[in-house]
């Protein structure tokens, strides 16, 4: 079949500028073919090559003794002791969730998973951080729908427990949803796998499901706005199988129990080009295919679809060849293809050959360490005007408009469809703060959390960085882990809007100080930009993912308060309601400066919650919805009321930082109030919990009345109806 000509609008078509492609004669002095033209866009779009935020992420705090591996590869790796390792990262599927959301939210589980346990480990625990329109807008509840079946569907399938995660709506993501798929694994540290080739002349082994010519272009429609052509994409999104990744999960593991692999990587975005050219580029050698050798589901495929594509359930490694019979038979055992489709060669050099032809001659190294790097005008956020007071509410009607929405209401629509117990291992599923899941056969467990407040970040996205990695440190703080390490998830809008770029910026040096003070090192991370429809760009959304060690169970803070139990507050409150929960949901008020961040005081209070948690009966970080709305959260998970003295709302529901609720017996109360007394501290008493009411100083409601808007807002929002359970 001939190769289309290459005109300037097939260049623009697969999102290179004039400029990008002026590089490109320069680099290999002539025009490229067709297959090397999609070549060059699959490894210099945004999504693959981090163009425009490179600069920035390499600002970030990354090293500490307990990493082993930072950013780079697959996915972060953190020591947990015990010549044992957690393996994570969290990466975006937010176009094609919304092009196809069953498949687009699936897929990205898929790849997140793959990412994981390419390097060895074998999967505990997923996330998932969504962020959606407006409840009311016409296509929310059918992406919404689609998604957590998406996540539901392939997590159950291919067993792996859901812990936790987030989901919110706001007007901005109307037009453009986020899917942030998180996953972990454990992996001994003596068995960990890179991506790096090396060794001249060694095979290039194709292993999992076959291509087809689903998602071809996937990476590059990632890396562009949304505009009325988007029906037209979809061809672009993949279609995932999660019993071939579960089975491709126990060939791979098996076949790293027998020092065949010298290096190996999953087939994510850009396929076949991104995973042959990064193991190439990373251990300094070229890479030679021959495409007739891929294994193939649809016929006459040409080789620029077999480079493109996006099929899923695939990997790609350099094997001793010596191990070739032993490693083929494993493969197909688990009825999964295996077939050498190239070579490692010592030049610099991308050699595709299709049909004795040769498609595509480039020099590899030009593809992915040379890619274009933008050091893009970027304009600070401007300081926020002071907000305006809110307007007069009682505090149980201010309950009631958080409660009642989508928001802040009960999320066990959603984290009911997934499977949050397979492995038998989970210890505390989603719905009461972090999600806990045991090492398997040790009295060790982890940790796992997901933040971010996007009004906070487009207020100031400085602030509203360091806000969101100080949550997560005190969301894992509030079961008694010790935070380790994180991975972020950077959403934001077209980055060559200066203003745009700025929030970017911003967000990165509060993350990055965040950190640095709380001694929490980012390992791995993704950068989703171009978030905008027509325009419109989404709220900054920086995702947080984090992971904490519990070193034994009995240092669980995992329990419910009881009749009689003492309500205390530990940190400071002022009543900062700027940009708070309060302000958007009762009031649609979006003014104001976020709150400040501490790093300092969320250290020290994070660090004397977990040395004083013999006190405790239960714990939760203070963040949206402040003290009220934590304190309701927590009654009602135990089914019982309560009463805070204050009805001021600004104590109630301000949103200031490194404060947690604690609940104790009387005899704890005291001995944490004493302790704090000593490290200097601040702690306060504010009510007791029991008893059927929920009680602000004199306002008070039935705590049944409440807990039916909490259990039913959720699902009358997006399905009008109210689930089973309310």
């Amino acid at each position: 079949m001939q190769e289309p000509t290459i005109t300037p609008e097939l260049i623009a078509a697969h999102g290179l500028k004039p400029e990008e492609y002026d590089s490109i004669l320069q680099i290999i002095g002539r025009e490229p073919s067709f297959t090397e033209l999609g070549i060059f866009s699959a490894m210099w779009n945004e999504h693959c090559s981090y163009k425009s935020s490179k600069k920035w992420l390499r600002t970030l705090h990354t090293e500490g003794p307990q990493v082993i591996c930072g950013p780079g590869e697959n996915a972060g790796i953190v020591d947990i002791g015990d010549g044992q390792a957690v393996v994570f990262k969290m990466e975006s599927h937010n176009h094609p969730s919304y092009i196809e959301p069953h498949q687009g939210a699936a897929t990205g589980v898929g790849g997140i998973l793959r990412d994981v346990f390419t390097m060895g480990a074998r999967p505990i625990a997923a996330m998932d951080a969504l962020s959606f329109g407006m409840p009311d807008h016409p296509k929310t509840p059918h992406l919404v729908k689609g998604v957590v079946e998406g996540i539901g569907a392939y997590g159950n399938a291919f067993g792996v427990p859901n812990v936790g995660g987030e989901v919110r709506f706001h007007p901005s993501y109307n037009g453009n949803c986020l899917v942030n798929a998180f996953a972990a694994g454990l992996a001994d540290t003596n068995r960990i796998f890179y991506s790096a080739a090396s060794g001249v002349g060694m095979p290039v082994v194709y292993l999992g499901a076959k291509t087809g010519r689903d998602g071809v272009g996937g990476a590059t429609m990632a890396s562009a706005e949304f505009d009325d052509t988007i029906e037209e994409k979809r061809p672009t999104v993949q279609v995932g199988d999660p019993f071939t990744e579960k089975k491709l999960l126990e060939a791979c593991l098996e076949l790293m129990q027998t020092d065949s692999v010298i290096s190996i990587q999953d087939m994510g975005a850009a396929g076949l080009t991104c995973s042959a050219v990064e193991m190439g580029d990373k251990g300094g050698l070229g890479i030679k295919l021959i495409l007739d050798n891929v294994p193939q589901r649809e016929a006459a495929m040409t080789a620029y679809e077999m480079m493109l594509s996006e099929s899923q359930e695939r990997m790609l490694m350099v094997l001793k060849p010596e191990k070739e019979a032993e490693a083929r038979a494993i493969f197909e055992k688990w009825d999964l293809d295996f077939a050498i489709v190239g070579e490692t060669i010592a030049e610099d050099r991308f050699l595709i050959v299709h049909r004795d032809q040769v498609m595509a001659d480039l020099p590899l190294s030009k593809l992915s360490s040379s890619a274009p790097e933008y050091d893009r005008p970027w304009v600070e956020t401007p300081a926020a005007a002071p907000a305006e007071a809110l307007p007069a509410i009682g505090p149980i009607d201010a309950l009631r408009a958080l409660i009642g929405s989508p928001n802040h209401a009960h999320k066990g629509w959603v984290w009911e469809q997934y499977d949050t117990q397979v492995g038998a291992d989970t210890v505390r599923r989603p719905g009461l703060g972090a999600g806990v899941v045991r090492v398997h056969g040790t009295q060790k467990a982890i940790a796992f959390t997901s933040d971010v407040t996007p009004r906070y970040v487009r207020a100031n996205p400085y602030e509203g960085g360091k806000q969101a990695v100080a949550e997560a440190y005190r969301n894992l703080s509030a079961v008694g882990a010790l935070p380790l390490a994180t991975t972020d998830n950077l959403n934001f809008g077209n980055p060559e809007k200066p203003e745009i770029m700025g929030q970017l910026v911003g967000a990165i040096k509060g993350i990055g100080e965040a950190c640095r003070a709380l001694d929490f090192p980012i390992v791995s991370g993704n950068v989703s930009l171009y978030n905008e429809t027509d325009g419109k760009g989404i709220l900054p959304t920086p995702t947080i993912g984090a992971v904490g060690l519990i070193a034994d169970l009995s240092q669980i803070i995992a329990g419910l308060p009881e009749d009689g139990d003492v309500a205390l507050v530990i940190g400071k409150t002022e009543g900062h309601l700027s940009q708070s929960a309060l302000a958007w949901e009762a009031f649609g008020r979006e003014d104001g400066d976020a709150p400040h961040v501490d790093l300092a005081t969320e250290r020290k209070h994070g660090e004397f919650l977990r040395a004083n948690r013999s006190h405790l009966r239960a714990a939760t970080d203070l963040s949206e919805g402040g003290l009220a709305l934590a304190a309701f959260e927590m009654a009602e998970g135990a089914g019982i009321g309560l009463r805070l003295t204050s009805d001021d709302i600004a104590q109630l529901f301000g949103e200031d930082q490194a404060r947690y609720l604690v609940a104790c017996d009387a005899d704890g109360a005291q001995a944490l109030i004493a302790a704090a007394a000593e490290a200097g501290v601040p702690v306060a008493q504010v009510g007791t919990f029991g008893g059927q009411a929920v009680q602000f100083g004199d306002d008070a409601a039935d705590l049944a009345d409440l807990s039916a808007t909490f259990r039913s807002a959720f699902a009358t929002a997006i399905a009008g109806d109210v689930p089973d359970h309310a």
